[in-house]
């Protein structure tokens, strides 16, 4: 057993993960970040928890870019094929459960 204070993780570049657990092939992650992601398409679903920051997560559909706040507690959830990227409004702390190996 474990417990884990979001607040008091900080990884030492953006982006920096705190693997919490692989069930079968998804992983749950904690992540840190104050710099934006890059644009990507998943490759299977994604759930994006903000724990602690706020995030604007712009998506693109039908050519169209939509920007979405995130604020703590708010999810974002993600398919197969939909393309994003998370831009954080300072740092960030976000649980991210995915796709082992997903970009």
């Amino acid at each position: 057993m474990q417990k884990i204070t979001a607040k008091e993780f900080t990884g030492k570049s953006a982006w920096d993960a705190l693997d919490i657990e692989r069930i079968n092939d998804a992983t749950v992650r904690l992540h840190w970040t104050d710099a934006p992601y890059k644009w990507h398409l998943n490759d299977g679903p994604e759930v994006f928890v903000v724990l602690d920051g706020e995030v604007e997560m712009h998506v693109r559909q039908d050519g169209r870019e939509e920007v979405l706040r995130l604020a703590p507690g708010d999810i974002f959830h993600a398919e197969d094929g939909d393309e994003h990227v998370a831009h954080p409004d300072g740092p960030v702390r976000a649980l991210v459960i995915e796709k082992a190996g997903s970009v």
